[in-house]
């Protein structure tokens, strides 16, 4: 196959297979400069005879590229796409060639410290991405710590009640001759109060970072000592219904009075949380933990449970004991007031049921330190929920009603 044609500049050209064959052509590097001129340079050559290996040769400083400023070469590019930088992936596009990408940045949790990475890599547990998701940074390491503002307002409330329950106390211990106070039974009320003013403290277990020796004893502090409170108030209200049916004729129950039977409740209630808090403690006691998925970036520290079974059987019981002694007292609310004014022990019960009945939904739906904060406000409200309804009336009357603390008025008033 022959072909012949003209050229622009006049020359005739007749290519034919011998040719084409030894063909040689000139590699053209078209400049354009500045002031609008145009110049072809010669960069190298295209010889189709010389052999294979070295038929394309080129002078790669020969070469000018078009600039947009000083310095600014534009190299070509093999690619469609620009270079992804660190904190972005290599995305293929469908339906376009390899070359062609986009740059997608790195999913929450990963980074890419390279330039044109296809997959992102995920950083250590104990690490987070930075900003730039180009290498991964220490997490925050968080608690409820004594320096935040919930947990200074929790310490200050806390601290604030233990010192108000250490009044109360003081003043039953001065006046422990009065009526009023011979007829609350001063051993479970003096009992009631230090396990109050004990528990107002033990919330200060559950602040500060966890360590070994606060994760084994706050709950376990916290189940007793709440036994104690609660066992207490039933034995108080029981002694108030035995009491009561004792003064009727006949009635053999007048055997049944004294601080022996109400240490006697107080002793055996006690002694059942004090093995649930044993039994767990042996066999998979609480320790500290840590916390790396729940919030983005940090690891929460906090006290690992161990058995969550056994943590929940402590609140059981302690609930068991309240819902009893709720029961009783509202059985003797119409009792007269002399017998341990019933009707006041009645709402304080219905308070501290209350507030542990709204702690299981509020401690299961929180995560990190507000758990811990749920915890303590319950210990905190139930507290001086029964504070607050069983003494603070005794020592208005005690500090302020005198002539009402006598035990005519009490005799009289029981008889109306």
């Amino acid at each position: 196959m022959k072909s012949h044609f003209k050229i622009p500049i006049g020359d005739n050209i007749l290519l034919d297979e011998t040719s084409v064959k030894s063909a040689k052509y000139d590699i053209l590097n078209w400049v354009k400069f500045p002031n609008g001129s145009i110049s072809a340079i010669k960069v190298g050559h295209f010889d189709l005879s010389a052999s294979p290996g070295h038929q394309l040769s080129i002078n790669q400083s020969s070469i000018l590229w078009h600039s947009e400023g000083p310095n600014m070469e534009l190299i070509p590019s093999s690619v469609c796409t620009q270079s992804c930088l660190p904190g972005y992936r290599k995305a293929p596009i469908e339906g376009r060639p390899i070359c062609c990408f986009d740059c997608v940045p790195c999913a929450e949790g990963e980074f890419s410290d390279r330039t044109d990475m296809e997959n992102c890599q995920k950083c250590p547990e104990d690490k987070w991405p930075n900003d730039r998701k180009d290498g991964c940074i220490p997490k925050t390491i968080v608690f409820l710590s004594y320096s935040d503002l919930i947990g200074e307002v929790l310490v200050f409330t806390a601290v604030s009640l233990s010192i108000a329950t250490a009044a109360v106390l003081g003043i039953f211990i001065r006046h422990r001759d009065t009526p009023i106070v011979k007829a609350n039974n001063r051993d479970l009320s003096y009992t009631l109060l230090a396990a109050l003013m004990l528990a107002f403290l033990c919330s200060l277990l559950f602040i500060g970072l966890p360590v070994t020796w606060t994760c084994l004893i706050q709950q376990a502090a916290f189940g007793i000592i709440f036994t104690v409170a609660v066992s207490c108030v039933l034995a108080k209200t029981i002694t108030v219904v035995i009491a009561f049916n004792a003064t009727r004729p006949g009635s053999r129950l007048s055997r049944w009075l004294g601080s022996r039977v109400s240490g006697s409740i107080v002793l055996l209630s006690t002694l059942g949380e004090v093995t649930i808090c044993l039994s767990w403690l042996l066999t998979s006691p609480p320790h500290p933990g840590t916390d790396t998925q729940s919030e983005t970036g940090r690891i929460i520290v906090q006290c690992d449970q161990g058995s969550v079974t056994a943590f929940y059987s402590v609140i059981g019981y302690m609930a068991l004991l309240a819902f009893a002694s709720f029961m009783v007292a509202f059985l003797a609310r119409d009792l007269p007031d002399r017998f341990n004014e019933a009707k006041l022990i009645t709402f304080s019960m219905l308070v501290f049921c209350s507030v542990w009945v709204s702690f299981i939904p509020a401690y299961l739906s929180t995560k990190g330190r507000n758990m811990v904060a749920v915890e303590i406000f319950a210990i905190l409200a139930s507290s001086a929920g029964l504070l607050g309804c069983i003494f603070i009336p005794k020592c208005y009357i005690i500090l302020f009603k005198m002539d009402s603390d006598t035990r005519e008025h009490i005799v009289l008033k029981s008889n109306t």
